[in-house]
């Protein structure tokens, strides 16, 4: 496979720490590369660097001639005073994008809820950074980029975002890396895994599956290499306590070989280590929400979020809720903890809950920011029951993965992830026998995920998580249901059927009609009745054959390119089964366009 862009020898450091130390690494054609690590560690700065964003201190990045990337950083930087249609896909004319059908998949996919011409400066901050990612992949790029992609993209948005990456190059063409923590996402879309960790990058064949079966073969390999290492150096320690300081001279040797030993004693990895701790009893009685219907009074008049749903939630109930955002998850998880009030129907409470909610707004450090690490644990109770053995807030501090120097920091101070790890921290500390997560997986890398997955896993009482993390939602709970268009409706086939909930009701995702609605406004169509349906249906049926055919066509360049270029008859006969193919797909979207306007889309 060709070579893309490489990195050699690379070395960055910050007035703090070193980031890289002699780093070097390479993207081929037809790599689909996830990056890991932990918060903090350089997977941002990774991308940076080998975008040409950022210099090394030393080393350099090379990059094959001609090559295009395209990048979506963290933070969007959309220009400002410009309309959505201009930051997507710039000046050119409708009819010129209309005709490519990625760019109307890629429309429909992310922005068709979104006005075409409104400003990006009046759009909320999910908005932005859909239409930001769709700003990167309208582009012809060789290279990808994607920093944090799934951010603000619910289930179904992640499950396009996936099939578009898969489908987006012919097959060893293109080169695709991407830091996400979303670890279905990982293993649907990446064939290579790099993680950053300890001032490396260590790479892993597959995605976050496989990685993690190498990952524990590295690690008991390295396991057993360190348990003899260590003997080896108390046998040779042990010998030179019973050596006579005055013999310094004949046990050199001895010395020298201890001295290798410790040298070599690795930097301690930051390990992450929950466990479940004592929790109040919960009854037979939870919460019961009965023909409950829910109000909001808008500018446009009352809407109605929840519709007489009933929802008895049972002892140990482990809940997953899905929908789309604004559909109601956090009203209705907001009934369960009392914090919103039913326009209609009732509410029971069990007597003996006690209930805790993750929020996404980290709520329970609003009136902490200011206090040190060290004096917030200090305010808990002295000791607590984990797994049968007493500890300390302290304790549980450091196995949620706090280094001792940040006990003396700020809580402002802290960084997104280490907020959440800490807000978590005091949840769990509070002992509930009823766990509300909303949105939890904001802000953690994988290694963390994979702490609090165990917490829970270990965690006796309900849960109810809401997240548009897919993995998390089939790892930690048993059931799943969904809240759309006011109704609250059980899946007992998980997020599959979820998404072939979503798929019918709202028509085939990224189809032209959606992304040319988005685009263009809503036009009365002149046609009616079988004139209306049969062409809605013609219209369906070209998008399925333009993609039938460049999928045709981008196997035939890839024909041609390995064909025996000494054969001018064959070469031949491909390039004009080439023609004719570009030429169909040209006739198809020329017909898509009468299509459209024939139906006012």
């Amino acid at each position: 496979m060709a070579h893309l862009l490489g990195a050699e020898s690379l070395h960055l450091e910050f007035p703090t720490r070193v980031i890289f130390d002699s780093v070097t690494a390479g993207i081929d054609e037809g790599d689909r590369i996830g990056i890991v690590g932990r918060n903090g560690d350089g997977k941002s700065t990774l991308l940076k660097l080998l975008a040409g964003r950022m210099e090394p201190d030393s080393g350099r990045v090379t990059r094959r001639r001609g090559i295009t990337i395209g990048v979506l950083d963290q933070s969007d930087d959309l220009v400002q005073g410009v309309t959505v249609g201009h930051a997507i896909v710039g000046g050119i004319d409708e009819h010129v994008w209309a005709g490519d059908s990625k760019v109307r998949d890629v429309i429909g996919g992310l922005v068709r809820d979104i006005p075409w011409d409104a400003l990006v400066d009046d759009l909320s901050g999910g908005q932005r950074r859909r239409v930001a990612l769709a700003a990167v992949l309208v582009g012809d790029h060789d290279v990808v980029f994607l920093d944090e992609p799934t951010n603000h993209l619910d289930v179904e948005g992640i499950s396009w975002l996936a099939g578009h990456l898969k489908t987006r190059w012919a097959a060893n063409s293109g080169g695709l890396l991407v830091v996400t923590h979303d670890r279905w996402f990982l293993d649907e879309v990446c064939n290579a895994t790099w993680e950053v960790h300890d001032r490396l990058i260590e790479p892993f064949e597959g995605g976050y599956a496989a990685y993690i079966l190498q990952r524990v073969e590295r690690d008991r390999s390295a396991a057993v290499s360190e348990a003899k290492r260590q003997n080896l150096m108390k046998k040779e320690l042990a010998w030179l306590r019973r050596g006579a300081p005055a013999r310094t001279a004949k046990p050199k040797f001895r010395m020298d070989a201890a001295y290798e030993l410790i040298e070599n004693e690795p930097p301690p990895r930051d390990t992450v280590s929950m466990q479940s701790m004592a929790m109040q009893r919960l009854g037979k009685d939870v919460v019961d929400l009965i023909d409950v219907t829910v109000t909001y009074e808008t500018p446009s008049g009352p809407k109605t979020v929840l519709n007489d749903i009933t929802w008895r939630i049972a002892p140990g109930e482990r809940t997953g809720i899905l929908g789309v955002n604004g559909a109601g998850k956090s009203t209705l998880l907001g009934l369960v903890a009392g914090t919103v009030t039913p326009t209609t129907g009732t509410v029971k409470r069990g007597k003996t809950i006690k209930v805790a909610v993750l929020t996404q707004q980290l709520a329970e450090l609003a009136d902490i920011q200011n206090d040190r690490v060290s004096d917030v644990i200090g305010r808990q109770k002295s000791s607590y029951v984990a797994a049968g053995k007493e500890i300390t807030p302290g304790q549980m501090l450091e196995r949620m993965g706090f280094m001792s120097a940040q006990l003396s920091t700020q809580v402002k101070d802290l960084s997104g992830g280490q907020k959440r790890r800490l807000q978590l921290l005091l949840i769990v500390l509070d002992e509930p026998n009823v766990l509300i997560l909303d949105e939890p997986t904001n802000d953690l890398d994988t290694d963390m995920l994979a702490a609090m997955e165990d917490l829970l896993d270990s965690f006796p009482g309900t849960l109810l998580v809401v997240s548009h993390d897919r993995y998390l939602i089939e790892r930690v709970t048993d059931n799943q249901y969904a809240v759309a268009d006011g109704a609250f409706r059980h899946l007992p086939g998980g997020v599959d059927q979820y998404l072939q909930l979503r798929t019918k009701s709202s028509g085939a995702t990224g189809s032209p009609t959606e992304a040319s609605g988005a685009a263009s406004g809503s036009k009365k169509s002149s046609l009616g009745g079988a004139e209306l349906r049969n062409a809605q249906k013609e219209l369906a049926s070209i998008d399925r054959k333009v993609a039938k055919r460049q999928a045709e066509i981008a196997a035939l360049h890839q024909k041609i390119a390995t064909h025996d270029q000494s054969d001018y008859s064959g070469l031949g006969t491909l390039t004009a089964e080439l023609s004719d193919l570009e030429e169909s797909v040209a006739s198809f979207e020329t017909r898509w366009l009468e299509l459209t306007e024939m139906l006012g889309e």
